[in-house]
């Protein structure tokens, strides 16, 4: 059986030789838009399989079998043309008109994608390398699950992208507490590369809660996600697909950037797993959405507010929050009594600061 680790580790140190990639952030988001074709493509050959209707949204030509899969295929300037003049901005264009959600998901994935590599040859040894991997192969695909969680917890330490991952422990742990059933809607209005997402997926395996075929399905439309930054958009949307998740169910869209009290009956869940971001400010006036008893720019305090208006009656929620939350006065006291006065505070867990650093 191969090493896929070190399939990753080679991948890693090919693109490290490559003038234009800088940096931990860089080399992710390349390594993660070729993966992504790669594990699509191969996603796409088992939906041949299983549906004879099924069509690619990707061309034909575009399709990873046809440009990158053959090892002695397009190299040097001849690849790097092609990857920057016709592959992604295709890719960005795709049409969309049939209203084809694997097609609009794969758009805005790389809406947002760029290609730093400057080099074909090295290109084409990255691809080679990729091909190693056989993502319909499910110990190939479920080996690889376990090391892209490395590769995500490389993001802590690529500068300001740290915010999009959470450690699996506290995950899990949060997870395990609110015990989420197959059939209730789970939100993560802020679910960077999809932790908690996943976290209740392997809550359900773990617990042996799948049957059969349709409850898979039903998990994969009541798993929903929100994620505003381009990078860990792509990089929640490949680790669903990882975990069998044939669409994932992920806006690309700032979840604040929506009116508060538009939020009504149908649009709540059953639970809420959430490590929004904190200690940033909003932008473009987003306070506006909100009530003005409760406007205020700290975007961790309006996302607490957001996730009390989707939270159903009698559901349940886990969510990570700066102490500033809880001990804040102002806008922030008012935001904190209309919690307690709106939910049933059961725990709160005090975290020591080493559990979010590199």
């Amino acid at each position: 059986m191969k090493n896929i680790g070190n399939v990753v580790k080679t991948i890693q140190n090919i693109m490290w030789k490559d003038p234009g990639v800088s940096g931990d952030a860089q080399r992710i988001e390349q390594f993660g838009w070729m993966l992504f074709l790669k594990i699509l493509d191969d996603n796409d050959k088992d939906l041949e399989i299983l549906h004879k209707k099924y069509k690619s949204p990707i061309p034909s030509n575009l399709q990873w079998r046809n440009w990158a899969a053959n090892d002695e295929g397009i190299t040097g300037d001849e690849l790097k043309t092609f990857v920057d003049d016709e592959l992604i901005p295709a890719l960005k264009n795709l049409d969309i008109s049939d209203n084809n959600k694997r097609a609009l998901m794969i758009r805005e994935i790389f809406e947002g994608t760029n290609n730093y590599m400057k080099n074909g040859t090295l290109i084409r040894q990255v691809i080679n390398k990729i091909n190693e991997i056989d993502f319909t192969a499910s110990s190939d695909r479920h080996l690889f699950g376990e090391i892209y969680e490395t590769i995500l917890k490389d993001l802590q330490s690529a500068g300001n992208y740290g915010e999009f991952y959470t450690p699996r422990a506290l995950t899990l742990f949060m997870t395990e507490m609110v015990n989420p059933k197959l059939n209730e809607k789970v939100l993560d209005p802020a679910c960077g590369t999809g932790g908690f997402l996943t976290s209740v997926i392997s809550h359900h395996v773990n617990n042996k809660k799948f049957k059969n075929v349709s409850d898979y399905k039903l998990l994969e439309k009541n798993i929903h996600g929100m994620e505003l930054k381009p990078l860990p958009f792509m990089l929640c949307v490949t680790n669903l697909i990882l975990h069998d998740i044939e669409l994932p169910n992920v806006d690309y869209t700032n979840s604040l950037n929506r009116e508060y009290t538009s939020i009504t009956k149908k649009d709540r869940v059953d639970v809420i797993l959430a490590n929004p971001p904190f200690g940033a400010s909003v932008s473009d006036g987003i306070e506006k959405n909100f009530p003005q008893s409760y406007r205020t720019t700290e975007s961790a305090d309006l996302f607490l507010l957001l996730m009390i208006r989707y939270l159903e009656e009698g559901g349940r929620a886990a969510i990570v929050l700066p102490d500033g939350s809880l001990t804040g006065d102002g806008v922030k006291q008012r935001i904190r009594q209309h919690f307690l006065e709106s939910c049933n505070l059961h725990t709160i867990v005090r975290l020591p600061n080493s559990v979010f650093q590199p």
